[in-house]
């Protein structure tokens, strides 16, 4: 049910404030709207204000919406308001009229980032965890723990992170576009990673763990423990501190984790010998984690949760800082999502990267199960996504109407009608494929 009305707000919210750039600069302009609708199909409430020409729907199929104007195309228009009709607006005013959907879906963006800056909330810090073997990050020399204050993409100057949510945006769009960054901790020290290398065509979470840095760093620690688990029936109590496993400290967390998983051999436990603190005293223990299958492979477990909390600051910021930043990270957000559509569409990018409605509901409501402002990040990042795709020049997109008036501007005349209604047929038969496809991956997703 939170999945259900998650995704029925945001597309609500990301339709009405698109229909309403149209419907606010066509009523700026002199243009007469007559109906201002959000959904296609059947009607299912309608209004219309007493003297006002516009009727505002809301119609069954919730996938997009319309705003239309009195126009001489369409159906005959009365001499005494020809005046009014969109199709004799100069090519300015109609340009800047087809412009203020997409624009409004960005300018919602900044609005709803601006909006989390200024509230602010606690997120992990940007210290990083032990890298998996193998990784960037572990070839680069980094080994947990380290504090990231500054991420320099070569050829730029640096940017200041401060918590895992901005050093992992700032990798992945290094790692999209292939290019190497420097990293440089709270002490001074710097690591190269070469990002380039990872030829990266997925921005999911196998990225991450391939560059290395996927997680915060947490310290060892022993949480909640299950009554009849390995890790009870060994004398493990919660809150003990790991120090070290079969002789080797233990660097955080992440790092027991993957070698209590890394204890199985041949499909068999082996016995493994534990240094805790517990009480200002250090004790030895023996365990031997239980051997469980995670899809093909086997792996070990111990029946307890093994992780302290991350240490968290506040990502608050003032009003003019958090505007600026809000405006940073849509235009970050448009660039790259604009760049990832030019390589998917040379190749050198996944179609994976496509998305439908099954994921977006999919996202919307487990931001909304984590609360207000991972809701309003992922209402943000789709009203992006709704503002860049429409800019794209295709038949049936705002896109694709600017693109006709860059033909009018440049022959002086319109494109023919014969040609209007190929390009029509062309562009509606592009936008099935490409929603067939991002529903296949929602299904992929969804189902593995």
């Amino acid at each position: 049910m939170l999945t259900i009305l998650a995704f029925l707000a945001a597309l609500t919210l990301l339709i009405a404030v698109h229909e309403y750039g149209h419907y606010r600069m066509a009523r700026w302009c002199g243009v007469s709207v007559l109906r201002f609708s959000i959904g296609f199909g059947k009607v299912l409430w309608r209004w219309q204000p007493r003297g006002a020409v516009t009727e505002f729907t809301l119609c069954a199929l919730p996938l997009g919406g319309y705003v239309r104007m009195l126009d001489e195309r369409e159906a005959p228009v009365p001499p005494e308001q020809r005046h009014q009709a969109f199709n004799v607006q100069p090519l300015f005013k109609r340009a800047l009229i087809v412009v203020a959907g997409p624009l409004a879906n960005l300018l919602l963006a900044v609005l709803l980032h601006a909006m989390v800056y200024w509230t602010g909330f606690e997120e992990p810090r940007s210290i990083v965890a032990s890298p998996a073997s193998g990784s960037i990050a572990a070839g680069a020399g980094l080994v947990g723990g380290e504090m990231i204050e500054q991420v320099q993409v070569l050829g730029e100057s640096s940017k200041p992170v401060r918590t895992m949510s901005d050093l992992r945006w700032q990798l992945t769009q290094a790692a999209l576009e292939g290019r190497d960054v420097r990293l440089r901790t709270n002490q001074g020290k710097e690591y190269f990673l070469a990002l380039a290398q990872l030829e990266a065509r997925e921005a999911d979470a196998g990225l991450m763990r391939r560059i290395g840095i996927d997680a915060p760093f947490t310290r060892p620690l022993i949480g909640e423990l299950m009554t009849d688990g390995v890790a009870a029936q060994a004398g493990l109590k919660s809150g003990d501190l790991v120090l070290s496993v079969d002789g080797q400290p233990v660097t955080d967390a992440r790092w027991l984790r993957e070698r209590i998983r890394a204890s199985v051999q041949e499909g068999k436990g082996r016995t493994m010998n534990w240094k805790v603190a517990r009480a200002g005293s250090e004790l030895e223990l023996q365990l031997k984690p239980a051997v469980v299958q995670d899809g093909e492979r086997w792996i070990g477990r111990i029946g307890a949760y093994v992780g302290g909390a991350p240490e968290l600051v506040n990502s608050q910021l003032g009003f003019a800082e958090g505007l600026w930043q809000a405006g940073v990270r849509t235009w970050e957000t448009s660039v790259l999502s604009l760049r990832m559509i030019a390589r998917m569409v040379i190749g050198e990018a996944s179609l994976k990267n496509l998305s439908g409605p099954l994921t977006i509901a999919d996202y919307a409501g487990k931001s909304a199960s984590v609360g207000l402002n991972p809701y309003l990040l992922f209402l943000a990042l789709i009203s992006v996504s709704l503002g860049v795709l429409n800019l794209l020049p295709l038949p049936m997109l705002d896109g694709g109407h600017l693109m006709y008036y860059l033909w009018e501007v440049v022959t002086g005349s319109p494109p023919s009608d014969l040609w209007m209604e190929r390009l029509q047929r062309g562009g509606i038969a592009l936008l099935v494929v490409v929603m067939s496809i991002a529903l296949f991956n929602d299904l992929i997703r969804l189902l593995g």
